[in-house]
């Protein structure tokens, strides 16, 4: 049971500390129509999962839990997609994203374009997973956060927006990344 309040109470101090950073949401037929066609391209319940949409300094983190961190099914589904379209985001293979926003959705034809420039990492969490997305040249860095705001307003029923973080440091031809999530832990995290 402390856990529950635990997980509960970490929510709820998520949500109050990004609804500030939220992006207006689209009009609730646009909702409506985008959650439609995503059901058919993401394999994971919009109910039972939260996006995160975590701009950075070099880019950005773009999370999905489940908002139960015992749902293994969920955990799963969200593994697989993320996975999924980081790799073909590293071949500028946008597709899924064009079939749920569109061809003109802010950000994603420089993204789609940036041959190799922009780059892709994909993490597990303990109740989902993770994309990280960097790159160097301000143009792309700029794409990225309009991307994510798109995001955050077709998603608004489903999303929020993650605090600004300043801490990835380019070192030559490498990042240095410090860990950062939005996520539930178990109570037991070492973390």
């Amino acid at each position: 049971m402390n856990f529950i309040f635990k997980a509960v109470s970490v929510w709820l101090f998520i949500l109050a500390a990004t609804t500030a950073h939220a992006e207006s949401p689209a009009d609730p037929t646009r909702l409506d129509e985008v959650a439609e066609r995503g059901s058919h391209v993401m394999p994971f319940s919009l109910e039972k999962t939260l996006h995160v949409f975590n701009k950075t300094e070099h880019g950005g983190l773009q999370q999905v839990v489940a908002k139960d961190a015992i749902d293994y099914e969920q955990i799963g589904l969200i593994r697989q997609h993320l996975l999924d379209i980081s790799e073909r985001f590293k071949q500028g293979d946008f597709t899924k994203q064009r079939r749920i926003h569109g061809n003109d959705m802010p950000g994603l034809a420089e993204l789609a374009a940036a041959n190799g420039a922009v780059r892709f990492e994909y993490r597990e969490l303990p109740n989902g997973a993770e994309i990280e997305y960097s790159a160097e040249q301000p143009a792309l860095v700029g794409a990225i956060h309009r991307y994510f705001n798109a995001q955050l307003s077709d998603h608004a029923r489903h999303a929020v927006g993650g605090q600004t973080h300043h801490d990835h440091k380019m070192d030559g031809s490498h990042q240095q990344h410090k860990h950062h999530q939005l996520m539930l832990k178990p109570a037991d995290s070492k973390e």
